[in-house]
C-alpha cells in the first residue's frame, strides 16, 4: 500500500507502521554547492531529487535588526546579525560560526531586544510561504512550522559563558526571556493557521546538549523552560499537529521533561555524543518517535560498507511498531559527493520498507 508522505510521517511519529521509512536529511549549503558540480541539476533542490518527505516552512522571529557587513576577505564574512550580535563565518558557510559580541551582557540589555519580539503579520514571506505550501500539499508532504526558541536561541543574544551564569543566579528572568520566545512561536504559528496553514507539526530548534551531558540539569529544564515548551507543544496539539523537537548532543536526561509536556518525537540523535537509537527505543519507544540516529561519519567512507550495516541494524531494531525517521545524527558535510549520497540513499530505501 503506498502513502503519501504526510500519511507515511504522520503514522511514523504515532508510533505507528507506515509502508517504509519517512525520509529527510539536511544538507550543509557548502555540500550543496559541492553536489551541483557533480550531477545535481541547478533547478532541483535536493528534497525534491531525492524525494524527502518533510518540507517546513518559518518566520522571522528574531528583533529585525539592521544587518551590516563589518568586514570581508576571501575566505571569511563578519558581519551583525538581525539579533544585535556580530558572528564571523566562511563564505560557504560550512561550520558553526564565531561569535564575536553579544548584544545582553546585563539585565537591562534585554528590554531593548523584548520590545521588538512583538508578533505582527510582516514577520512571514506570504507570497512565498503560500506558493510552497500549496505545492506541497498537492505533493502530498509532510508540513512543518520550525522555529528556534528556549535555551539555544537565547545564545544569539547572551554568550554563553553568561546565560549559564544568569541561569544560576536569576532563573526567574532566563524563564520569563523562554516565554516571550515561546509566546512568539505560538502567536505566529496561530496567526498563520487562521490564514489556511494547517502544518502537520511544531518543529523547534533548541540545542540543550553537549558530548556527555545536557548543559544543564533537568531540575533547571523544568524550572526555566518547560513552562515555554508545555505552551508550544499544548498549542500544537490542540490544533491537531504533531511536536517535533531538534536538539543536538547528549539530551537523555530531559526526555521524561520532555514528554510530560507533549513531545512527540526527538532528532536529531547525535550518535558523536552517545546517543543510541536501539537503546532510546528500548526505553522510550512506547512514548516517543525517534527521528535520526544515522552516524554521518560513515557517510564520509568511499566504501558504503559500514554505513549499510550500520542502517540494516538500526532499521531492524527502531522499524517494528512505527516510531522511526531516518535522518543522519546532524548534516551532511560536504565531503560526501553526490555520487556516495545517491547509494546511501538507495540502500535507506531497501532497508526502510515495511512491506
Amino acid at each position: 500500500m503506498h502513502m503519501t508522505a504526510q500519511e507515511r510521517v504522520r503514522l511514523a511519529i504515532a508510533r505507528k507502521e507506515p509502508d517504509r521509512v519517512p525520509v529527510m536529511d539536511s544538507i550543509w549549503l557548502a555540500t550543496l554547492r559541492r553536489w551541483r558540480k557533480e550531477g545535481l541539476p541547478e533547478d532541483v533542490l535536493p528534497e525534491d531529487f531525492f524525494d524527502y518527505d518533510i518540507r517546513q516552512i518559518g518566520a522571522d522571529l528574531s528583533p529585525r535588526l539592521p544587518i551590516r557587513i563589518i568586514s570581508e576577505d576571501a575566505e571569511y564574512i563578519t558581519k551583525t546579525t538581525d539579533w544585535g550580535g556580530v558572528r564571523r563565518d566562511h563564505k560557504d558557510f560550512s561550520t558553526t560560526p564565531e561569535i564575536i559580541a553579544c548584544p545582553v551582557k546585563k539585565k537591562d540589555d534585554w528590554l531593548p531586544l523584548a520590545e521588538r519580539l512583538e508578533p505582527h503579520f510582516t514577520r512571514v514571506d506570504w507570497v512565498t510561504a503560500r506558493r510552497n505550501y500549496q505545492r506541497w500539499r498537492d505533493e502530498g508532504r509532510y508540513i512543518t512550522f520550525g522555529a528556534a526558541t528556549g535555551y539555544d536561541c537565547m545564545q544569539r543574544f547572551i554568550a554563553s559563558e553568561d546565560l549559564l551564569v544568569f541561569m544560576a543566579d536569576d532563573p526567574e528572568w532566563i524563564g520569563s526571556i523562554a516565554m516571550t520566545l515561546a509566546r512568539l512561536v505560538v502567536a505566529t504559528f496561530e496567526m498563520m493557521w487562521e490564514q489556511g496553514f494547517e502544518f502537520d507539526a511544531l518543529w523547534i530548534y533548541n540545542d540543550m546538549g553537549y558530548r556527555n551531558a545536557s548543559l544543564f540539569s533537568p531540575e533547571m529544564y523544568r524550572a526555566m523552560f518547560q513552562p515555554a515548551d508545555r505552551l508550544m507543544f499544548e498549542t500544537a496539539h490542540r490544533h491537531g499537529a504533531q511536536t517535533i523537537l531538534h536538539s543536538c548532543g547528549r539530551v537523555s536526561g530531559l526526555i521524561p521533561d520532555l514528554l510530560e509536556v507533549g513531545l512527540d518525537c526527538l532528532q536529531p540523535l547525535e550518535v558523536k555524543a552517545g546517543r543510541d537509537p536501539v537503546a532510546l527505543k528500548r526505553q522510550y519507544g512506547d512514548r516517543l518517535a525517534l527521528f535520526g540516529g544515522i552516524d554521518a561519519r560513515l557517510l564520509e567512507e568511499a566504501d558504503l560498507g559500514r554505513f549499510e550495516e550500520y542502517v540494516r541494524t538500526i532499521f531492524a531494531a527502531c522499524m517494528p511498531g512505527g516510531g522511526y525517521l531516518y535522518h543522519t545524527d546532524h548534516s551532511v558535510p560536504n565531503d560526501v559527493s553526490f555520487e556516495r549520497y545517491s547509494r546511501a540513499m538507495e540502500i535507506v530505501r531497501r532497508y526502510g520498507r515495511y512491506r
